[in-house]
């Protein structure tokens, strides 16, 4: 019987470019605090990363149902055309914040998504939906 395997933090899909974005959101989360609205949140961040990669705010993507686009949605931001990044400002990140990010993961070819929260509390979810399962 095959054992599974944990992957720990070294081994986690695009672990240098999540990690390089979660630097930026704690860079911008210190600077500006709690209390602003999601778009100020999402310019600042928008403006750190673009330091270092390529970024497209607002990008919107199409969603398909058997091979027809049924719909589309506007990813807060792309980072690098790798990591798509869903931000809030809630008191909390909700199970329905995770499942929204894990449906745009479903309906694109990016495999990494991460959900940041600028509540009171920074709060991170990291999200994975590889290609293979497409």
């Amino acid at each position: 019987m095959d054992l599974l395997k944990i992957p720990d933090s070294d081994d986690l899909l695009l672990k240098e470019l999540t990690d390089d974005i979660i630097k930026s959101y704690y860079k911008v989360y210190n600077t500006l605090g709690y209390g602003f609205l999601e778009q100020v949140y999402q310019n600042a961040l928008y403006f750190e990363l673009l330091k270092k990669h390529q970024c497209r705010p607002q990008a919107e993507i199409d969603v398909f149902y058997e091979g027809q686009v049924v719909g589309k949605y506007r990813a807060d931001i792309i980072v690098d055309d790798k990591v798509i990044l869903e931000l809030k400002a809630a008191e909390e990140i909700s199970e329905a914040h995770a499942s929204q990010l894990l449906n745009y993961l479903k309906a694109t070819k990016i495999e990494v998504g991460l959900l940041l929260n600028f509540g009171k509390i920074p709060e991170i979810k990291r999200k994975v939906f590889e290609n293979k399962y497409k």
